[in-house]
C-alpha cells in the first residue's frame, strides 16, 4: 500500500511538537508555562514545579496571579503584565514572588503573547527564573558597600578620597574636609594638583606621583601640602591605582594623614640628640683643656717660682737678667693663657671686681686686632669718666673676644668692629648700669636668625665652623654677673652686640679698705709647714718658695703620707695642699687635719674650681700659678684665721 506524503508531514509534525514539549519540560532552571488570553495557567513544566511547589494537577487552570504577593494584587499589577505584553509584544520584570507554601523568592519573569497565524490572541508564553541567590548577594554587595562607604565617612584622622584617572576628585570623607579645610560641593570635580605648591605644580609632581602609582602599584610619600586657607602642613600620603574586573583604571584611591606633630617631635628629638652631641663633645673637650690646663699651671708653677728664687739669688747682670725677666714675663703670658683655658671647660669660677673698662679693653686692642685680621679695623670709644662695673674681668676679655670673632665672621670683605662704653639706665634694671656695645658693620641677621642667635648650639655656620655656644656663653656670663644681654640686628645693616652690666659700688672705698688690712702685716714666726703634692716639680718649688720665707718644711707626696708625717712628728704649724690628688684630695685631707689635728691652719693649692659645691671649712685657697708673695699672703692669712679662732 502506497503512503500518503501528507500523512508523513502530519507525522512529523507532530513528531517536532513533542520533542519540543519533551525539551520545556526537562528544563528546571526555568519555570515555563502558558497561560490563556485570561491568565488561566494551561501548562506547567518541571522547573516550574521546582520553583513554585505546584504539581500540574494543582495548578493547571488557576490563574497565574496566584504567585504575586497581596501588594502586587492589590496593585493590578497581574493584569497590567498581560496588557503590557499584549500592546508591547513583550513584559519583562524582576520582583518578589509566592511559592505554594507563601514563602517569597526573587523573580526575573518574561511575558510574551502567542497569537495564532492570524494575529489573534490565543495566550500568553510565560518564563520565570529564581534570582533570590542573586539578590542576595547583589543586597549583600549593597550593605558591604554601604558599610565601608559609612566607615570611609566616619573616619575623621584620615583624608580618603578618589580621583578619577586624570586627578579630579570624585568623593570627599569628614577627614578629608576636616584636615584639608574644604567642604565636598567645593572640592568634588577640582583636580587633586591644587593641595600642592605652586612650584611642586610648576614641576608636574602631582600628576607624575599619579604615574608612579599607576606603573608601580603603588606610591607613598611624606611631603608639605597646602590647606584651603593656605595654611601647609606635613602629609603621609598613599595613591593606590582602582582598577575593573578587566584589569582598567578606572581612578585612584588616596589617603592623606597629618603628620605635622610627628614631624615636629621627630625634629626636636633630632635636635636633642644633636645638641647632646655637642654637649658630649664640649664636654669632652673641656675634659681634655681642664686636664691640660691643670697640668700646665703646675708647669708654670715649677718655672715661675723657680725664676721668681733665682731672680733674687743672683746679682743684677745685663747680660743675665733681661734674660730671667723675660722669662717670667713669658710664664706670665702663659698663666693668663691657661686662665682662658679654664674659662672654656667651665672650670673658672667668676671672680667679679671693680674694672676700669675703658683701660682693660684699650689695653687689650691689639690681642682682638691680632685674632680678627689685618683686613677689619678696630676701634674704642670711651668717655674720660666711665663708673667701674663689678665683673670678672677675665671673663669680660673672653666675651668680648668672642663677639669680635662673630662679628668678623659677618663681614666677609672687611669693615669695622666698634667697642663703645657709656653710663646707662637699662630699663629691666633697677642699679645703673655701664652700656659695653661690640658693633660691626657687617651682613647682619634676618628676624627668625636674631631671634634664635642666643640660643645654645644654634650657629649660621657651616658643619665643623661653629659649636653655637659662642653667644650662649656671653649671655650666661652676663647674666650670671647681674646684668643684662641684648643683640640688635637687621639684615644688611649690621649687629650691635650690647653688655648691661652692674656698676661697682664705691670701688674706691674697697681699695682704701683693702691697703688698709695690708698696713697691718702679722708677725710671722718662722713656721714648720708640712707641704703636699703628688708632682715633684711643683712640691720642690714650693718648698723652694717657703725655705727662701724662713720657715721649716716638711715634704709629702700623698695625703696618706701627709697624715703619716701628723702622727708622727710632734710639731706642724701649718698645711699647705694641692687639691688635684688622687686617692685622697686636698679637702679630704683637710677634714682628717680638722677633726684631728685641729688647731693647724690649712691652705689648699688649686689650678682651677675643682672644689666640690657646698665645701666649707676653714682653710684658705690659694690659686695656681702662684708667685711667693701670693703664697706669703695666703700664710699670713691662714694664720691670723687661726689665731682669731683660738681666741
Amino acid at each position: 500500500m502506497r503512503e500518503d506524503p501528507q500523512s508523513h508531514r502530519f507525522d512529523e509534525s507532530l513528531s517536532e511538537d513533542r520533542r519540543f514539549r519533551l525539551l520545556v519540560e526537562a528544563i528546571r532552571d526555568y519555570a515555563i508555562y502558558m497561560l490563556s488570553p485570561q491568565g488561566i495557567v494551561t501548562s506547567w513544566n518541571r522547573g516550574a514545579t521546582r520553583f513554585k511547589g505546584y504539581q500540574p494537577h494543582e495548578i493547571i487552570g488557576q490563574h497565574f496571579s496566584v504567585f504575586y504577593t497581596e501588594e502586587d494584587k492589590k496593585s493590578g499589577l497581574p493584569q497590567r503584565a498581560l496588557e503590557t505584553a499584549e500592546r508591547e509584544g513583550t513584559f519583562e520584570i524582576e520582583g518578589w514572588r509566592v511559592r505554594k507554601g507563601g514563602t517569597r523568592f526573587w523573580a526575573h519573569v518574561v511575558i510574551d503573547p502567542v497569537r495564532s497565524q492570524t494575529g489573534d490572541l490565543v495566550g500568553f508564553a510565560k518564563i520565570t527564573r529564581d534570582l533570590t541567590e542573586r539578590k542576595d548577594a547583589a543586597d549583600a554587595l549593597r550593605r558591604s558597600e554601604e558599610q565601608f562607604r559609612i566607615l570611609v565617612q566616619g573616619v575623621t584622622d584620615y583624608a580618603i578620597y578618589m580621583l578619577d584617572p586624570q586627578g579630579r576628585i570624585t568623593n570627599w570623607n569628614v577627614g578629608a574636609e576636616r584636615l584639608k579645610g574644604y567642604k565636598p560641593d567645593e572640592i568634588i570635580g577640582e583636580s587633586f594638583a591644587r593641595f600642592y605648591s605652586e612650584e611642586e605644580r610648576a614641576k608636574g609632581i602631582p600628576f607624575n606621583n599619579l604615574r608612579i602609582a599607576e606603573q608601580e602599584g603603588r606610591f607613598e610619600k611624606e611631603g608639605w601640602r597646602i590647606r584651603k586657607d593656605g595654611s601647609q602642613f606635613w602629609a603621609n600620603v598613599v595613591i593606590d591605582p582602582a582598577r575593573d574586573g578587566a584589569g582598567n583604571l578606572i581612578g585612584f584611591a588616596k589617603i592623606t594623614r597629618d603628620f605635622t606633630e610627628r614631624r615636629q617631635g621627630q625634629l626636636a628629638l633630632e635636635q636633642a640628640r644633636e645638641a647632646l652631641f655637642q654637649a658630649q663633645k664640649m664636654e669632652a673637650i673641656g675634659q681634655l683643656t681642664g686636664g691640660v690646663a691643670h697640668d700646665f699651671n703646675n708647669l708654670l708653677m715649677a718655672i715661675l717660682g723657680s725664676l721668681e728664687l733665682v731672680r733674687k739669688r743672683v746679682p743684677n747682670d745685663p747680660k743675665i737678667t733681661p734674660l730671667i725677666d723675660n722669662a717670667v714675663l713669658a710664664g706670665k703670658r702663659g698663666a693668663s693663657l691657661t686662665q682662658r683655658m679654664l674659662m672654656f671647660a667651665r672650670r673658672q669660677p667668676l671672680e667679679p671686681e671693680p674694672t676700669d673698662l675703658a683701660m682693660l679693653l684699650n689695653g687689650m686692642r691689639e690681642l682682638f686686632q691680632s685674632s680678627i685680621g689685618p683686613d677689619i679695623r678696630i676701634e674704642t670709644r670711651f668717655p674720660i669718666a666711665l663708673p667701674h662695673v663689678r665683673i670678672d674681668p677675665n671673663q669680660l676679655e673672653s666675651a668680648v673676644l668672642n663677639l669680635c670673632i662673630n662679628a668678623r665672621d659677618a663681614m666677609s670683605d672687611g669693615g669695622q668692629i666698634t667697642i663703645s662704653g657709656e653710663a646707662a639706665q637699662h630699663e629691666q634694671m633697677t642699679r645703673r648700669c655701664v652700656l659695653l656695645s661690640v658693633k660691626d658693620n657687617g651682613a647682619g641677621m634676618d628676624d627668625d636668625t636674631l631671634a634664635r642667635a642666643s640660643e645654645p648650639f644654634f650657629t649660621t655656620k657651616g658643619v665643623g665652623k661653629g659649636t653655637g655656644l659662642g653667644l650662649a656663653m656671653v649671655k650666661g656670663f652676663v647674666e650670671q654677673s647681674g646684668g643684662r644681654f641684648v643683640i640688635r640686628s637687621e639684615r644688611g645693616r649690621g649687629t650691635t652686640a650690647e653688655l648691661w652690666l652692674p656698676i661697682a659700688e664705691s670701688h674706691a672705698s674697697q681699695r682704701v679698705e683693702a691697703e688698709h688690712e695690708e698696713d697691718e702685716p702679722i708677725n710671722i714666726e718662722p713656721l714648720v709647714v708640712l707641704a703636699v703634692d703628688d708632682d715633684p716639680l711643683v712640691l720642690l718649688n714650693a718648698r723652694a718658695m717657703l725655705e727662701d720665707l724662713g720657715h721649716t718644711v716638711v715634704t709629702a707626696t700623698s695625703g696618706a703620707e701627709a697624715v703619716e708625717i701628723l702622727d708622727r712628728i710632734a710639731r706642724v704649724d701649718l698645711l699647705i695642699t694641692d687639691q688635684a690628688m688622687p686617692n685622697m684630695t686636698g679637702l679630704q685631707l683637710a677634714a682628717v687635719v680638722q677633726e684631728q689635728w685641729p688647731e693647724v691652719p690649712i691652705i689648699i693649692a688649686t689650678g682651677y674650681d675643682e672644689m666640690p659645691t657646698g665645701a666649707h671649712g676653714r682653710f684658705e685657697k690659694l690659686k695656681k700659678p702662684y708667685f711667693q708673695s701670693d703664697l706669703n699672703k695666703a700664710i699670713m692669712a691662714a694664720t691670723k684665721a687661726s689665731v682669731q679662732a683660738d681666741r
